[in-house]
């Protein structure tokens, strides 16, 4: 659990790793990036580069990490960095709507439902916006200029 964190998803006791277990989140990502990869919008789609083997197997580790279970991302790939290891994509408010839409009904097909839903869904919304990187106008909000096309 972290310490003094402001999401109520780190409240729960047991872990949302414990009450969901290891192939249930793998189940989650899965189903999340098939949506991802299946999706037919170029400037969506452009930003997921990696194979869908490798994208799954990189949330699903950072995912078991973050809500309570081993550490599997950082054993692998070092520390999640969040934006750091997201700043080469422009993301948009709806590249990060689309984002949320396809883990919504991610969530949906592997049945996580009522409160425990409400929090992992709080939590990949403060994700989702935290990560966006360029404003309406196509200014960068953090990281190297935009380049103009």
């Amino acid at each position: 659990m972290a310490q003094g964190s402001p999401y109520r998803i780190d409240n729960e006791t047991p872990s949302v790793y414990e009450l969901l277990g290891h192939d249930k989140i793998v189940a989650l990502s899965t189903a999340f990036y098939t949506r991802v990869y299946n999706d037919k919008d170029d400037w969506f789609r452009s930003m997921f580069h990696s194979s869908i083997e490798s994208a799954i197997q990189d949330q699903y580790e950072f995912l078991i990490q973050r809500f309570g279970g081993p550490d599997l991302y950082s054993n692998r790939k070092g520390h999640p960095a969040l934006r750091m290891r997201h700043v080469k994509f422009h993301i948009e408010r709806r590249g990060a709507d689309r984002w949320l839409q396809y883990m919504n009904e991610a969530l949906d097909e592997v049945k996580i439902e009522g409160d425990l839903k409400t929090k992992m869904f709080e939590f990949f919304t403060d994700v989702a916006y935290f990560l966006q990187n360029v404003n309406e106008d196509g200014s960068r909000i953090y990281g190297p200029p935009v380049q103009k096309k």
